[in-house]
């Protein structure tokens, strides 16, 4: 059995069959050649986008020059409520300031100092879901719940149960909902001046997390003046002071930064997480494997990561079917010409890990689950230069590191206590709006071991 995967559009379409398409799914929007076309264009009245599969391409834009390939604001418009200025959507000077205060924080040594927090909210989720068991249950709203847990406990040092952080993720499940990427702005440029227009559900929903969030960096900055704050990561970041500028973070800059980590560290997570599940019920001996290896987990030690191999290609192998940011957006500065195109100034150049992560002419087996793979000549390759799920170059995600101990610690404890079953006539279908999620849900049944 093949892992799922969504059906590509017929051949060419007008704009606006286009548009309805991608509201419904940006995956299934896009035609089955982009798995195999090193670039292809897309002309609307309003603007040019080619999309990049050749790694030499994907490399230039990511990598050899980031400075001349920002990221485009189309992609920012429908998340400007939430994340105002966060590191996700600035570009220049700013975004270089915001990278040098966050960074420090997701160091190599200070993932030792957060592995307790993962640890602890894994322990919850194995003990939460004892009372799901042998009936079918929808895996993506406990992954959903534990990542969340993970972001409170390792940002804040306060468990998703703490009465703040409940109703922040109560809100942002709302926020989700609401596709707010999927503003009209996002496709149709628009002058500085024009109102944009959003759902009043996804403006209430981002006003009410951001309060929620500006109560949790007040009570912080208190503690941290009368020097009983914790040592997590949100300390780190507001007390680190940029070495250029001399700056740290005021309070509205903070905000901005967690509802930021809260969507990259939750939503992210919770989707690799879900369709990791999902691939374990179809492939049960891979799933032995993972849960023979966990039985390394006897003591609350980062040590153990070290063990944890088959988890770590799993896991990596899922990030490779079903990447979490499925498309990443840049926009030209100056005139260029990629494979004898030309590439105006203005045009959305657009690196799908989706596309990238599946291309017939890169990967053997592209459609298939192989954890083994990365053992491989073809698989050492493709790490290289065409696995991307955290995007690559300067602007690689700084939770990088802390999501690949995260997830195969979760999914190791999960399957060290639990054996997860497919539900018959429930095969879920991979659909994209923030991130890549199924159609109407993840459904397994998990037996206890």
């Amino acid at each position: 059995m093949m892992p799922p995967k969504p059906p590509s559009r017929p051949g060419k379409v007008s704009l606006w069959r286009y548009l309805r398409l991608f509201r419904q799914d940006i995956l299934s929007a896009q035609p089955a050649r982009l798995y195999h076309a090193w670039m292809a264009e897309f002309r609307t009245p309003f603007f040019r986008s080619f999309l990049i599969n050749q790694p030499d391409l994907v490399k230039e834009v990511l990598k050899n020059r980031p400075d001349d390939f920002p990221k485009s604001n189309r992609i920012a418009e429908g998340l400007r409520p939430l994340l105002g200025n966060s590191v996700f959507l600035t570009n220049g000077e700013i975004w270089k300031r915001q990278r040098r205060i966050i960074d420090p924080a997701f160091e190599g040594g200070r993932l030792k100092d957060s592995f307790p927090a993962m640890w602890d909210a894994a322990e919850a989720a194995v003990e939460r879901l004892q009372g799901q068991l042998d009936r079918p249950i929808e895996i993506e709203a406990q992954t959903s719940h534990v990542a969340a847990d993970v972001i409170f406990r390792a940002l804040f040092s306060i468990p998703i149960e703490h009465e703040v952080a409940a109703q922040v993720f109560t809100r942002f499940r709302d926020y989700q909902r609401s596709q707010p990427i999927l503003n009209l702005a996002a496709f149709i440029p628009m002058p500085g001046w024009m109102p944009r227009f959003f759902k009043s559900s996804t403006k209430r929903d981002a006003a009410e997390i951001r309060r929620l969030i500006t109560q949790l960096t007040n009570d912080r900055m208190r503690a941290i003046e009368a020097g009983d704050a914790p040592d997590d990561l949100a300390t780190k970041i507001m007390t680190t002071t940029d070495p250029v500028t001399g700056q740290q973070f005021n309070t509205e800059e903070m905000v901005d930064q967690v509802a930021i980590f809260f969507l990259a560290g939750h939503e992210t997570s919770a989707s690799a997480l879900a369709w990791t599940l999902y691939l374990m019920a179809l492939y049960p001996e891979w799933q032995d494997r993972v849960a023979a290896e966990a039985a390394a987990l006897e003591e609350q030690s980062f040590a153990v990561m070290s063990k944890l191999r088959t988890s770590r290609d799993v896991f990596r192998e899922a990030l490779r079917l079903y990447p979490p940011v499925p498309m990443m957006v840049r926009q030209a500065t100056c005139p260029e010409q990629f494979r004898d195109r030309d590439v105006p100034v203005g045009s959305q150049l657009v690196v799908s890990p989706w596309h990238l992560h599946r291309h017939d002419r890169l990967w053997d087996n592209p459609d298939g689950f192989d954890p083994g793979r990365w053992a491989t000549e073809n698989g050492k390759t493709c790490q290289r230069e065409a696995f991307i799920p955290f995007s690559t170059g300067t602007r690689v995600c700084p939770g990088a590191g802390f999501a690949m101990v995260e997830g195969p610690l979760i999914l190791s404890m999960l399957l060290r206590a639990y054996r997860v079953e497919a539900v018959v006539g429930r095969e879920p279908v991979p659909v994209a709006h923030l991130t890549v999620r199924s159609r109407d849900g993840i459904w397994l049944k998990l037996h206890r071991r």
